[in-house]
Parts: C-alpha cells; structure tokens; sequence
C-alpha cells in the first residue's frame, strides 16, 4: 500500500512508503539483541542501540483475539460497539531478530495456526482530521 495521501501511524516504525513494508527498530552494538520499537538504550546490557529492519517474514509465535473495543486512550476509538467487529493480535518471531506484537489481517481467527508463516503488511487505520489515510503495520499469513 503506497500512497501519497497516506500516513504512518507513528514516525520510524516500518519502511514507508515500500510495496514490501519491514518493522524497523534497533539493534545493541555492544549485545546485538533488537528492540521493536526504537530504543536508545538496551534494555539487556544497557548499551548504545542503532538503527535495524527486522526480515519481512516471520511465524506465528502465539494470538488471541479481540473481542471487546479496547479502552481509549491509549487506544485511537475508531468504532463504535455497533460497528466493532473482533479481530486477531498475536506475536510473530523473526528467527535471530525477536518477536513482535501486532494485529493480524487477512484470514478468520479460525484459520490460524502457530507456527504460519507471516509477513509485515501495511493497512488502513483511521482518516485523520486533515483527511489523510493513517496507516499501521498489521501481520498477514503468506499464502
């Protein structure tokens, strides 16, 4: 999803614009553990982080599903208890990398199994007041 009416959510957390969006974070240069999102200091050895892309592909590591509206704030109320609709979340790993949370598209809850192969998508979120396309990162099983 590439458009120029379109924003990300947040500054600096994937590749954007890119027809092949990847998480961007930070690796320690003293350890090498990666740190979704970016951090100035390592949360293991207190060293110096610099910037790194997480791989594109991932496996489902473990997801639940959302059943109820999550409480705002945090949470940007883009629907109403009418127009809710359940969704998946769960925790990919990227072999070496980490693992990282985020919702997941582009299949019914019951289709999912641990262990799928996923990869970083970028979807719609909401239409913000200058009537811009927020856009956030989402997980989808390859098929």
């Amino acid at each position: 999803m590439t458009s120029a009416a379109a924003v990300p959510i947040a500054p600096g957390l994937f590749t954007w614009p890119s027809d092949e969006p990847q998480l961007t974070g930070t690796r320690c240069v003293d350890c090498g553990l990666m740190v979704f999102p970016s951090v100035a200091t390592c949360p293991r050895c207190a060293g110096n982080t610099g910037p790194a892309v997480f791989a594109r592909r991932g496996t489902l590591w473990t997801f639940t599903t959302q059943e109820f509206i999550p409480k705002s704030p945090p949470y940007a109320l883009v629907e109403t208890e009418e127009s809710f609709v359940p969704y998946a979340v769960g925790y990919v790993e990227f072999p070496g990398e980490g693992r990282i949370e985020g919702r997941i598209v582009g299949c019914a809850p019951a289709d999912l199994r641990i262990g799928m192969e996923m990869e970083v998508v970028v979807v719609p979120f909401m239409v913000d007041e200058h009537g811009a396309t927020v856009v956030t990162y989402a997980f989808q099983p390859i098929a």
